[in-house]
């Protein structure tokens, strides 16, 4: 229809008044299509102009931001908002010319409840390539939100469920045992007048093992489950990797493994809480040493770009066999004899508190690998500013 239009205004001057007539019936109907299918969205649609004036928008953006003035296009956008959280928002952003993806607002509905509403703020570019003002999309993700809260509840309490029956098998061992000792001093007061005292007390070692062991799986137990109290602060992650190496350097020594620290030069600072951070990749280390009983090679490695940064612990130990890599992060799964199965499942919790990921790659008798990746701030983005916008346009 654009170009139709376009080869029509170039003949406008030679075209009778029936012709553009219809040519303006034409204009009208298309008009009017382009507004039924707007009104048509779920989402709200607002195009502001260059001094910040809603020019055009649907339905659904008048439901969602609940203009409170009768005509909103004689003026800037934020001063038709009566939410004032929103209309800061709209009024910084668009001042600052920036873009912003996906930026979420709790706006009362109008009913008594909340709705969360998604913005986004990108340039408008003109069919000649300038900036000719800016494109708003609104996204009610109050249903969304209410599903994904309720899948995260639901893995919670399946979580949860897995941690119950992992601590009840686990407490059976050393309680039976404490059991057993306990009757062995009975046995032992009753048969004698005076007791063997160096049996009763072997027993009675046994017996503070064991309670030891139990004190280790609730506290390891309340640890998975109770939320963490994650105090992000602005850290460069190199100095969380020398305190470890620091702290576990004679540990390896005493191993007889070999620690290699690699630490690049510059490295992007990210929200890190170290005290967490630290047991995370503590527990890793920890693991790569038990596997390397021989002796071997650990490495721990910083790296990064502008995007994230990657913690590295990677051993030459017996490895993990490739059926067991996906059970790893499960709780109660361990692959040592005397691990209580948590040490993996809290890493992994740490890391997703961080909005991280781990992973982990391993080959028998060659060594494991555990890759942390953070993600780095991103700075908002700038609008194209109308020189570069008109270099643009030079180009074209």
């Amino acid at each position: 229809m654009r170009r139709f239009v376009e080869r029509a205004l170039a003949k406008s001057s030679k075209m009778t008044p029936e012709q553009l007539r219809g040519l303006l019936i034409a204009l009208a109907e298309e008009n009017a299509q382009l507004d039924a299918a707007l009104d048509s969205m779920l989402d709200g649609i607002i195009v502001c102009d260059l001094a910040h004036h809603p020019i055009i928008f649907n339905k659904s953006a008048e439901r969602i931001l609940r203009f409170s003035v009768v005509d909103p296009t004689d003026r800037p956008l934020w001063l038709g908002i009566p939410d004032s959280e929103l209309a800061t928002f709209f009024r910084d952003s668009l001042t600052s010319e920036d873009t912003v993806l996906g930026r979420e607002f709790g706006l009362d509905s109008g009913s008594g409840s909340t709705r969360v509403v998604a913005a986004s703020i990108t340039p408008l570019i003109s069919s000649k390539k300038t900036i000719a003002g800016t494109l708003i999309h609104l996204d009610d993700i109050t249903e969304k939100r209410r599903r994904e809260g309720q899948l995260r509840r639901a893995e919670s309490l399946a979580s949860l469920t897995t941690l119950a029956a992992g601590v009840a098998h686990e407490i059976k061992n050393p309680l039976g045992s404490i059991s057993i000792h306990i009757q062995l001093i009975k046995r032992a007061l009753k048969a004698r007048s005076r007791p063997d005292i160096a049996s009763v007390n072997r027993h009675l070692g046994v017996v503070d093992e064991e309670i030891e062991r139990l004190n280790k799986i609730v506290v390891d137990f309340l640890f998975a489950v109770r939320p963490m109290d994650i105090q992000l602060i602005l850290s460069d992650p190199r100095d969380l990797m020398r305190e470890v190496a620091e702290l576990m350097r004679y540990e390896a020594e005493k191993n007889d493994v070999e620690l290699v620290v690699e630490i690049p030069d510059k490295i992007p600072l990210i929200p890190l809480d170290k005290r967490y951070l630290k047991q995370a990749v503590l527990n890793l280390v920890s693991n790569a040493l038990a596997a390397m009983p021989e002796g071997g090679k650990l490495v721990l490695a910083v790296s990064g770009d502008d995007n994230e940064v990657k913690l590295r612990v990677e051993d030459t130990g017996v490895g993990i066999p490739e059926d067991k890599l996906s059970k790893i992060f499960e709780p109660y799964y361990s692959t040592k004899e005397n691990g209580t199965g948590l040490g993996l499942t809290i890493t992994f919790k740490i890391v997703k508190e961080h909005s991280g990921e781990i992973a982990v790659s391993s080959k028998p008798s060659q060594g494991t690998i555990f890759t942390i990746t953070l993600p780095v701030p991103q700075k908002d983005r700038k609008l194209l500013g109308r020189a570069e916008s008109g270099a643009v346009a030079a180009r074209e």
